[in-house]
Order: C-alpha cells, then sequence, then structure tokens
C-alpha cells in the first residue's frame, strides 16, 4: 500500500459500540439516528514510495494523519 485515505475504521468501531449498547438496553434500531463517518484519515507509506522510486511532496506528507516509515 503507497496511500491510503478512508474512514477512521477506530472512530467507527466505538461508535458502533454505542449503537449496541443503545440497543442492549431497549432502544429500537429504527429510532437511532444514521450517522456518517466524521474523521477520515490519510495513511502514507514512505518505504513503498522509496522501493518504487516516488517522491513524496512535503505538502503531502504534513497533511497526513499517519506517516509509514
Amino acid at each position: 500500500m503507497l496511500l491510503s485515505y478512508g474512514i477512521d475504521t477506530s472512530a467507527n468501531h466505538r461508535r458502533a459500540a454505542y449503537y449496541v449498547d443503545r440497543i442492549l438496553k431497549g432502544a429500537k434500531p429504527a429510532d437511532l439516528p444514521i450517522e456518517q463517518p466524521m474523521r477520515v484519515e490519510l495513511v502514507i507509506n514512505v518505504k513503498t514510495a522509496r522501493a518504487l522510486d516516488l517522491t513524496i511532496p512535503q505538502s503531502l506528507l504534513v497533511q497526513a494523519t499517519r506517516v509509514i516509515e
């Protein structure tokens, strides 16, 4: 993987736990609001970029949520 841009899966798992808790406490699933992911993350793998002889601009590296060395 060179670059990944998508939802923050750990944040989605935490929100899923909230929904499970509400349902187990008796809430009807149809009454719970639908939520869209609020956090996205940009992950850049510099090691792969070097292997492919690519240069990642510093401006993109600064914006990344996580950089894999």
